[in-house]
Order: structure tokens, then sequence, then C-alpha cells
């Protein structure tokens, strides 16, 4: 009972005021690179966001600048809006080596590694809000460079992703 008289609260404060410009927002992020971000907007045209996510075994934390384009698609009372950014990140990787033995039988066994990552990260967003609910939901593409980890340097130019936020 608990829970529900929580979850009624929460979805009140949700829809109440929602008449203001949001100034923060936190969310989900799933893909390549899944984790959770939290987004302040500084202006009309800005924000900031911090991403802490998850891959190739590790943690990384990311953070970036955007750039905001609202109503760069006119499609009614929704606002369909163009992000760009860029940014950085520092954290670290895991993988596993395998090691063999040229004996008969042939044997082998694994260790483990882990090493520090840093990069740079650019950022490409179509994101949908709809003004009655505090939720925008969005499609990016985060590509990114590597330097140290597994290989030295690492390229990955399509870190595609869906996003949720809730905005506040």
């Amino acid at each position: 009972m608990k829970q529900i008289y929580l979850i009624f609260s929460l979805l009140i404060l949700a829809f109440s005021g929602f008449s203001e410009e949001p100034v923060k927002a936190v969310g989900i992020r799933g893909g390549l690179s899944s984790g959770f971000e939290y987004r302040v907007y500084s202006g009309n045209s800005t924000s900031y966001k911090a991403l802490l996510s998850f891959r190739k075994q590790g943690l990384q934390l990311t953070g970036m600048k955007e750039f905001h384009v609202a109503d760069a698609f006119d499609i009614g009372e929704e606002e369909l809006s163009f992000v760009y950014g860029f940014g950085a990140h520092v954290g670290f990787e895991s993988w596993r080596e395998y090691l063999y033995y040229d004996t008969v039988p042939q044997t082998s066994y694994s260790e483990r590694h882990t090493g520090p990552i840093a990069g740079l990260d650019g950022l490409a967003a179509i994101e949908y809000t709809v003004k009655e609910i505090p939720f925008v939901f969005g499609v990016e593409a985060k590509p990114y460079f590597n330097l140290f980890g597994k290989n030295f340097f690492q390229l990955q130019p399509f870190d595609f992703a869906f996003t949720v936020k809730y905005t506040f």
C-alpha cells in the first residue's frame, strides 16, 4: 500500500507546475554505452550532461556540452529538436587474454586485465518532447575514441542509443 501512495505522490509532483521550463533532467541510455545521465540546462540552447556508462566490462564517466536546436522540425504542439555536442570521458575497461600452450593435449588458460581509458566524444541526437508530460525521448549517436586500455587507440564511430529522460 505504501508503494501505491509513493507512486501517486510522485505522479502528482511530476505533473504539477510543469508549465515552467525544465532546468534539469535525469535519464537512462540504452545502447553500446548504456548508463545513466544527468543534464543541466544552462539556457535556451545549451546544456551540460554527465553520463555514467558501462561498456566493455568497465565504467566510464563522460562530461559533455550540448547545443539544442529547438523546433528544428515543425510538427505541431510537440517539440522535435536536434541536439549536438562534444565532450571527454575517463574510466576503465576489462578484458580476458587467452594463453595457449603447444602441448598434447593442448591446454589453455585466461588472465583478466583491467586498464584505464580516456578519450573524446561527439554527439548528434534527435529528441522528442511532449509539453504536457515531463519526459523526453531520444535517439542519439555518440562517436568516441579511446586511448590506453586493451588497444592503445580505439575509434568507435557507431555508438547508437535510445534515451529516456525525466525533466524537472
